[in-house]
């Protein structure tokens, strides 16, 4: 089994910044990607940001020049660093990993999310 989990959300004022945090724990193996989405009311889920082992990335459009993700490889850890938020980015931010790990005595692999954590921008 895999676990991630998520810190760092809450309420924050326009153009403030937040800091999400997401360790994985388990019988890891290792790591293909890891990421963040985030939903909205009434939406579905999208892609804010995802590292790939390698160290490249992706973001969303809306958030380019806005949202930093980075990993620590060795802690199994991604981080989603947010400046200049707006009340659009206002979600459950979910962390979403694509890991290979022992189960027993087999080796899996599957894309694993965590619980989900709340930010909330509004003045």
């Amino acid at each position: 089994q895999v676990q991630l989990v998520e810190s760092g959300g809450g309420l924050v004022q326009p153009g403030g910044s937040l800091r999400l945090s997401c360790a994985a724990s388990g019988n890891i193996f290792s790591i293909n990607t890891m990421g963040w989405y985030r939903q909205a009311p009434g939406m579905q889920r999208e892609l804010v940001a995802r590292i790939r082992s390698g160290s490249s990335t992706d973001y969303a459009d809306s958030v380019k020049g806005r949202f930093t993700i980075s990993g620590d490889s060795a802690k199994n850890t991604v981080y989603l660093q947010m400046d200049s938020l707006k009340p659009k980015d206002t979600a459950v931010y979910y962390c979403n990993a694509a890991v290979l790990f022992r189960d027993g005595g087999k080796m899996l692999y599957r894309e694993v999310w965590g619980q989900g954590t709340l930010v909330t921008v509004s003045s």
